[in-house]
């Protein structure tokens, strides 16, 4: 029982750091962006690519699709992204959808159809047993990185000027303006990080739950669902959201087989039943 809730823990912060720029663009920007779990991809495929091909190190590959997915944001955000700000969101949900597709066959072309494989560093592979249970290193790494990740991001929106910036600019644009805050550079800089972060959990994923070309079009019900039950006003309700729906899809799976893959959909449809907006966001928000 301990080891499946590790497992879920593990897989639910994964999700989180997955899904966070999802609800960074979407609650923060109020920009539906579908092409976000290709940006995870991106920093999947870097990974395999840098490992397979260049034999470099697991933990020089992280920052690096961090950083490389952030700049593909950054200049996607400049030339694309920025044009739909105004836009109605079924205009964003069409264009973003349009880059999934292009993703996903620009990587078959170029990488191949296949499953994508990693090679771990040694003391992350296996497990090991702490007060008796059995528990994945490589898990208890996705854990601890992610649960830094999450403090973090939550201490920049919350603690910092950029993030008093950033929230000025989504409740209103035109003060901010008046105010001398350069609003398109932290839209920026925001759909960059997002992205960066996107890459981020893609590098971390790509052992944990497979790469392929298909990847953005798999796991992009789940980034929803993670946005939808944690609501988009805080970067705690994904975080809850994520842990929860980690779980009881790792349980779901374990304990019910033959109807685990249906038992995240069960909780997301009673949690926004009783939460129609959001586990933590203000009724009549975005």
């Amino acid at each position: 029982m301990l080891t499946i809730l590790f497992d879920g823990v593990a897989y639910g912060m994964l999700l989180f750091i997955l899904a966070c720029g999802l609800s960074v663009t979407l609650g923060l920007m109020n920009f539906i962006n579908l092409a976000h779990g290709a940006f995870a991809m991106a920093g999947g495929y870097l990974t395999v690519t840098m490992m397979n091909r260049y034999g470099i190190s697991f933990y020089w590959c992280l920052p690096a699709a961090f950083i490389v997915t952030a700049l593909i944001g950054a200049v996607l955000e400049r030339t694309l992204y920025r044009r739909l700000y105004g836009a109605d969101h079924l205009d964003q949900v069409l264009f973003s959808i349009g880059l999934v597709f292009m993703s996903v066959a620009g990587v078959d072309y170029f990488m191949g159809g296949q499953q994508q494989l990693i090679q771990l560093p040694p003391e992350l592979s296996g497990r090991m047993d702490v007060f008796g249970v059995g528990v994945g290193r490589y898990r208890l790494f996705i854990i601890v990185v992610c649960a830094l990740l999450a403090i973090g991001l939550q201490l920049i929106l919350s603690k910092t000027r950029f993030g008093s910036r950033l929230r000025a600019a989504v409740d209103d644009r035109r003060t901010a303006l008046g105010l001398g805050i350069n609003v398109s550079l932290v839209f920026a800089l925001t759909f960059a990080f997002g992205s960066g972060l996107a890459g981020l959990g893609g590098a971390m994923g790509a052992e944990l739950l497979g790469l392929d070309p298909n990847f953005p079009l798999k796991f992009m019900i789940y980034f929803l669902i993670v946005v939808s039950v944690g609501g988009t006003s805080t970067v705690t309700g994904p975080f809850i959201a994520a842990l929860l729906l980690g779980i009881a899809d790792v349980a779901g799976k374990y304990y019910v087989p033959e109807i685990g893959a249906f038992v995240i959909y069960a909780l997301m449809i009673i949690m926004l039943f009783f939460r129609p907006h959001g586990l933590f966001s203000r009724e009549g928000g975005r």
